[in-house]
């Protein structure tokens, strides 16, 4: 298992990340490291690498000064044990099956091996660490049998939990603990990341930083899929025709959800369908609160689409058409202001 999940947000993507390392390296210096840590904030920013990274170091890896914060070397004793996912007092939760396919969500039977885990006593290491990647993935039963254990904290024991989406967990849980927030970056500083790893060309880095809503790993992925820009062009043109868009530009939308890229267009459509509604949705000339709620409620949807497409091997085409029902329906309630994202 790959325990950072997202091998290109380290080095210089964690270094913006003096803040949490100083709060973490205080913590832990005063012995007062709370038993229970929630990154928090959009996807791409290196909660899950900072995670791995703090677990890492206080399973006693040797620290790696030319990696960038709290890195540790890959030849490493520990780091080597935690990637193959054979060091006793380390566990990883997350949506991953043993066959290595994505599965729906982190099941209850996955939660439940965190209390077994944390009641034996650490066997190499100071202290006995677990990461839920994300915890936004565990379904009800799953988020409860994880509260269970933050109620009974463990002695030399410590959760860190990787949320996106805060805001949908259990309060119990939220309260439990403490919390780190990873805050986007600017359009600036994201295009100067991608001009330094990739020695892009400013005006490009400037157009993905614009549709990557201030995450550097956001950006790197779009910079690595080619339909990004062309996903990006039709979800800007498929909100501005509704309710009523060309047959010619769905046609061409579904047509290009088939064949060997056809998960991958789709998966970029729904991301930038949700990354201009919700920049739209922002925007305070759309006036009624009843429009605002119902395209927040459709920003949802598409949000969860792509995962649920795959997790259940529904038709991408399918989708897209009752994807399509519901922005023609909130359209007509509420017409979106013409605003694109990088406006």
């Amino acid at each position: 298992m790959n325990t950072d999940h997202d091998p290109a947000l380290t080095g210089r993507v964690l270094e913006a990340l003096e803040g949490q390392v100083r709060a973490f390296d205080e913590a832990l210096s005063r012995g007062r490291l709370h038993h229970a840590w929630l990154l928090t904030g959009p996807q791409g920013l290196g909660k899950a690498a900072f995670a791995h990274r703090c677990a890492r170091r206080l399973l006693g890896a040797a620290p790696d000064l030319s990696g960038g914060a709290m890195a540790s070397p890959a030849d490493d004793r520990v780091t080597r044990l935690i990637m193959a996912g054979a060091h006793p007092d380390f566990i990883g939760l997350d949506r991953y099956g043993e066959d290595g396919k994505l599965r729906r969500n982190i099941s209850v039977d996955d939660a439940r091996r965190l209390p077994e885990f944390f009641s034996k006593a650490p066997g190499l290491a100071p202290y006995r660490v677990a990461v839920i990647d994300a915890a936004d993935d565990l379904n009800v039963n799953a988020a409860n049998a994880v509260l269970k254990t933050l109620e009974e904290p463990p002695p030399r024991g410590v959760l860190f939990l990787v949320s996106h989406s805060p805001g949908k967990l259990l309060p119990t849980i939220r309260s439990r603990c403490r919390r780190l927030a990873f805050r986007p970056w600017t359009d600036e500083a994201v295009a100067a990341f991608l001009e330094r790893r990739l020695a892009m060309a400013p005006e490009q880095a400037q157009q993905l930083a614009s549709m990557a809503a201030g995450s550097p790993g956001q950006a790197l992925a779009l910079a690595e899929n080619s339909a990004a820009g062309k996903m990006d062009q039709a979800a800007q043109a498929l909100l501005e025709a509704l309710p009523s868009p060309d047959e010619v530009l769905l046609l061409n939308i579904v047509d290009g959800f088939r064949g060997g890229e056809g998960a991958e267009r789709f998966t970029a459509l729904m991301d930038r369908l949700a990354d201009q509604i919700g920049a739209r949705i922002r925007n305070p000339d759309l006036p009624a609160s009843i429009g605002r709620s119902r395209w927040a409620d459709v920003w949802s949807r598409i949000r969860s689409l792509p995962g649920e497409v795959e997790g259940l091997n529904l038709d991408r085409v399918d989708a897209f058409w009752s994807v399509l029902a519901e922005l023609r329906a909130a359209a007509r309630l509420s017409p979106l202001p013409q605003t694109h994202l990088s406006d």
